[in-house]
């Protein structure tokens, strides 16, 4: 394939050509996501906010992120929400956490509903506001106490083991007693103020105190993707799919475009090019029913990647072409006899030049060089899948001729082993493509001049001329 394919210009040639069938796509893209807009029914997001007072670096939030979405934290909000309709794992899934400026803990709770929506993220706030209260005491349970915990209960039990030792002591005013009443005073003061520096030097404390920035926002708009944004996802992926396939097809076809590979396909030279007017409505396939009624409404019964046919000169100038081909012929003969005119079947911008190639031989009152008779041609079209030339009979020769672009070496080597299976030798090969004619002096004919191709069009299939 040739680079073209990867052009801009071969995009807009399937947007121009291919427009039924893209919008076709496109309408069914659409469908799709609609119907996918119906099995996944719409959600809703409600986020909660919960400050996080003191420093914190941002290592430290992220660990209070994955905290808030913890399947202890989640788990406790399904139970106490009664959520026995959505599984844990369903529930972990549908609820998420950022960190935002401001020390802010942002939670997001999707549901079905707004309302539920809403709960689940006030819930889920308030049980990670709980759940971080207690990992900052120090437990996760509770009426569990370690570390400082246990150490104010130690305090408190030695104060009242203070005062116990302090009541026990002799009343009288004696030195001894007050100075061990002084003592124990002195002691318990010590124990009070160490354990006030203590809770100022705790972390903990000064990052306690986590507060829930009032309820979630009920929500009231669908949690993306949304029905709309399904439709218009399906509409877009299902276009683009579809020119990428054409794209793709293009650049993995084989069939051959050049005269030097399709001439070098069949084993035999190339006698010349000739027009044939393009008429795209002659060239469309006669099928019938409702598949071809469909085909030709979506434009598909015709290629897309074919150029467009350039400006062809006057029939005149046609006629030369033509008329050369035919001297290429009768010089290629040493004795003059009669020769098939092999097209490949649906070919038909081929045919219609065979046809004009048959009616330009028999109308050339020039006899060959030897002088012993006019050039006789005789078309026939050939299967491409499974090609079969008939025997050897009055022709003994084969004259290929075929429009480029629309076979491959592989189908044409069939036809040259066809003919050769036929004991016809293949002289030539004429390669013929579509031009726009000029209408204005296509009317201007006389009406005999196209008389020759329409009756040889009718003659396609057999008959010498």
């Amino acid at each position: 394939m040739s680079d073209d394919t990867i052009r801009l210009v071969t995009v807009g040639r399937i947007l121009r050509r291919r427009w039924r069938l893209l919008a076709l796509l496109a309408v069914v893209g659409a469908l799709v996501g609609y119907g996918s807009s119906l099995v996944f029914p719409p959600r809703y997001t409600a986020s909660a906010s919960v400050l996080l007072p003191g420093q914190w670096e941002e290592r430290e939030l992220l660990t209070q992120v994955d905290v808030a979405t913890s399947s202890t934290v989640v788990d406790r909000a399904g139970a106490a929400l009664d959520r026995t309709d959505v599984s844990a794992g369903e529930l972990r899934n549908r609820v998420s956490a950022t960190a935002a400026d401001g020390n802010i803990i942002k939670i997001s709770g999707t549901a079905r509903t707004p309302e539920r929506a809403q709960q689940l993220a006030d819930r889920v706030a308030q049980e990670f506001v709980v759940f971080a209260e207690r990992i900052a005491g120090g437990s996760t349970a509770p009426g569990a106490a370690t570390g400082p915990e246990a150490l104010r209960q130690k305090v408190e039990e030695t104060n009242r083991r203070i005062s116990e030792l302090a009541n026990a002591a002799d009343p009288g005013q004696t030195v001894e007693s007050v100075q061990a009443r002084t003592s124990l005073e002195k002691l318990r003061t010590s124990l009070e103020e160490a354990m006030t520096k203590l809770d100022e030097a705790d972390p903990a404390n000064n990052k306690a105190g986590m507060i829930v920035m009032g309820p979630a926002a009920r929500p009231d708009g669908q949690a993306p993707p949304t029905r709309t944004q399904l439709i218009v996802g399906g509409a877009l992926l299902f276009f683009l799919l579809a020119v990428i396939g054409h794209l793709v097809a293009a650049r993995t076809n084989r069939r051959l475009r050049t005269e030097g590979e399709i001439a070098a396909a069949l084993g035999s030279a190339l006698l010349g090019t000739v027009d044939v007017p393009d008429d795209r409505r002659a060239h469309r396939p006669e099928g019938r029913g409702a598949r071809a009624r469909i085909r030709r409404l979506l434009g598909v019964d015709t290629r897309w990647d074919m150029p467009a046919p350039q400006k062809s000169g006057d029939a005149s100038g046609r006629q030369i072409r033509y008329g050369r081909v035919c001297a290429r012929v009768r010089n290629l003969l040493p004795v003059p006899r009669p020769l098939l005119v092999v097209v490949p079947e649906g070919d038909e911008i081929g045919l219609g030049a065979a046809a004009q190639l048959v009616a330009e031989a028999t109308g050339d009152p020039s006899p060959s060089p030897s002088g012993s008779g006019y050039l006789k041609l005789r078309v026939v079209e050939v299967s491409v899948d499974r090609p079969l030339v008939p025997d050897r009979d009055t022709e003994s020769g084969a004259l290929v001729v075929l429009s480029a672009g629309s076979w491959t070496a592989e189908e044409l080597a069939g036809i040259a082993e066809a003919c050769a299976d036929g004991r016809h030798e293949v002289v030539g090969v004429v390669v013929a493509g579509p031009v726009r004619a000029r209408r204005t002096r296509d009317a201007a004919r006389p009406a005999d001049e196209a008389t020759p191709a329409l009756a040889v069009r009718g003659r396609a299939t057999g008959g010498s001329a």
